[in-house]
């Protein structure tokens, strides 16, 4: 929706495309690192490389948006740094190919169309974990919060409400958007990181409506990762979007300025 220029994500789209401004990313941005809403697998896999092909992974749509292009650059020292990285803190993930996994879905190349449309910035992702356990990704941002030093975004892409059948024209569920978009909004907002990644753990019990904004949190679980990676007592905690989409509250947000550097992004789709 936000490439075919639907009227409804128009505000979302901006954002999307002002994201590097709005992060100050420069020259030492080397890669990009994309943990999506729709990659689900055993383990925390990685795909990287430079001729990956996209994966429509979906259906429905106009003609064009089969047709869409986007080849940046892989960066296999980073996939292999990420393996390394999880494996020796005792999380199991390896690095696939595209004979495993087809492509790069949705959530990675319409945000990056978006935001960085030269493609000339190169690309891994990050699959999450079947059971979408909130601790275990938060505690995967944590393990991999230094390559914030090394120059690596990360880059969330999921949803901060996603609920298909009030999206829809369903029943009514603002109401209930905008609850639990206050309740994540002052949840990351909390000064105590280890409050914060503890009630951000505790999601479906603490926030509002809960599991009617997310009947499966397959969409809020990148944040999780980010959150968890983005957890310096130092980091600045900002809201890069706030708005509606189909008529749902949604945020996007933006965790960095720590001593680490580096620019941490929740975008949604």
């Amino acid at each position: 929706m936000p490439l075919l220029g639907e009227p409804s994500h128009v505000k979302l789209t901006e954002s999307m495309r002002s994201l590097p401004s709005a992060l100050a990313l420069n020259t030492t941005l080397k890669a990009i690192l994309v943990i999506s809403a729709h990659w689900e697998a055993p383990n925390f896999n990685v795909i990287t490389g430079n001729n990956v092909p996209l994966l429509f992974d979906y259906s429905g749509f106009p003609p064009e948006s089969y047709k869409f292009q986007y080849t940046p650059p892989g960066a296999q020292t980073l996939a292999e740094d990420i393996v390394t990285l999880l494996n020796n803190h005792g999380i199991a993930s390896k690095q696939i190919t595209i004979q495993d996994r087809k492509g790069y879905d949705h959530g990675v190349f319409v945000p990056l169309m978006c935001s960085f449309p030269k493609a000339d910035v190169p690309v891994v992702q990050l699959s999450l974990k079947q059971g979408l356990d909130a601790a275990e990704h938060i505690a995967v941002g944590q393990i991999l919060a230094p390559l914030r030093d090394q120059g690596v975004l990360l880059y969330g892409s999921g949803m901060s409400y996603h609920n298909m059948r009030n999206f829809m024209g369903g029943s009514s569920g603002n109401e209930e958007s905008v609850a639990f978009d206050t309740w994540l909004h002052d949840t990351l907002s909390l000064k105590n990181v280890k409050e914060r990644l503890e009630q951000l753990s505790q999601w479906e019990k603490l926030a509002p409506a809960a599991r009617r904004c997310h009947p499966r949190e397959e969409h809020l679980a990148p944040l999780f990762v980010i959150a968890g990676a983005g957890s310096k007592s130092d980091d600045v905690v900002t809201r890069t979007f706030s708005g509606e989409v189909l008529g749902q509250k949604v945020s996007s947000f933006a965790f960095g300025g720590g001593s680490g550097g580096g620019g941490l992004t929740k975008s949604e789709l």
